[in-house]
């Protein structure tokens, strides 16, 4: 135990001195764009309240760490690794989900992607029913992922509890991500998730999914 304890310091004294704050990712399209599927009101305020909630808390645990790496206090580092999972996982996540959206998206992937998911899933439909199943079926918070194993080369459905980020969890690289924690549906689909994680698909941006399977495969 004090040996890891001491490679979580170590590591904190490397990258501490060199950390910028973090901040909201650019959303590359207005808040009304995303309609009827997803809100403008979901997305204002899951953009402006609940991402920024994130980024804020964030650098926050940073600064915290920061302070504790300057003192030795390896106590605080420990403490404080709960609160950057967390934070950092809603950072890491939401900036994955709005890049994965977009008003000209839905359809179906074509190029490498589509083959991809042919050769693990068989056909689109069958990866799609698989991902919609997990997410719907995540208990509590959560995130239903399409990622891209490093170790095999293929495409994984998997799920995360809460903020934890996907590579951390699993080892697979996120490449598609649904947010299924309430405050990304609830104010228009109610209690009924499945149908806004069925809603998701018509505005998936299938270009950015191919652009993050193809920097997937380089690792």
């Amino acid at each position: 135990m004090l040996s890891t304890a001491s490679h979580v310091l170590k590591r904190c004294l490397q990258t501490s001195a060199t950390r910028l704050k973090h901040s909201l990712p650019d959303l590359k399209y207005d808040f009304n764009a995303l309609e009827p599927y997803i809100s403008a009101d979901i997305m204002k305020l899951h953009y402006e309240k609940h991402h920024q909630a994130y980024v804020t808390n964030l650098n926050v645990a940073e600064e915290k760490l920061n302070e504790a790496v300057a003192k030795g206090d390896l106590n605080t580092v420990i403490s404080l690794q709960p609160a950057l999972r967390f934070n950092g996982g809603g950072h890491i996540n939401h900036t994955i989900f709005w890049s994965n959206l977009s008003p000209k998206g839905g359809g179906e992937p074509s190029g490498d992607l589509m083959q991809q998911i042919k050769d693990d899933f068989t056909t689109f439909e069958r990866m799609k029913k698989e991902l919609v199943a997990a997410s719907v079926g995540i208990q509590g918070s959560g995130w239903g992922w399409l990622g891209y194993s490093p170790t095999n080369g293929h495409l994984r459905i998997a799920t995360c509890a809460n903020q934890d980020p996907l590579f951390a969890t699993t080892g697979l690289i996120p490449i598609f991500g649904i947010d299924v924690w309430e405050h990304a549906y609830y104010l228009q689909y109610k209690n009924v998730r499945a149908d806004y994680v069925n809603a998701i698909f018509n505005v998936a941006n299938w270009a950015d999914v191919s652009n993050r399977l193809a920097k997937a495969r380089m690792n």
